[in-house]
């Protein structure tokens, strides 16, 4: 993620909807961000055509806290191997 001090205002499309993201990061990181959360709603919503918006977007914000979880523990513990190592 490239990121300088400059603020922009990116335009996106998630799940249907036109949402300007500002930030730091760059336009194309926005983008990839946004590409990859509506992604994830689209096949949440694709598996559950019945289910509100609403509880597709925190079905998918809950499988994205799982991942992350699942990363920074994962993380520890090699910052841990990495201690013993040295």
């Amino acid at each position: 993620m490239s990121v300088d001090h400059e603020v922009r205002s990116v335009r996106v499309q998630i799940f249907g909807e036109e949402h300007v993201i500002r930030g730091q990061a760059s336009e194309e990181y926005i983008e990839n961000l946004a590409a990859l959360v509506d992604s994830r709603l689209e096949e949440v919503q694709k598996n559950s055509p019945l289910l509100p918006r609403h509880r597709v977007a925190i079905l998918v914000a809950i499988n994205l806290a799982n991942e992350l979880e699942k990363l920074s523990a994962e993380h520890e513990d090699l910052l841990a191997l990495l201690e013993e190592a040295n």
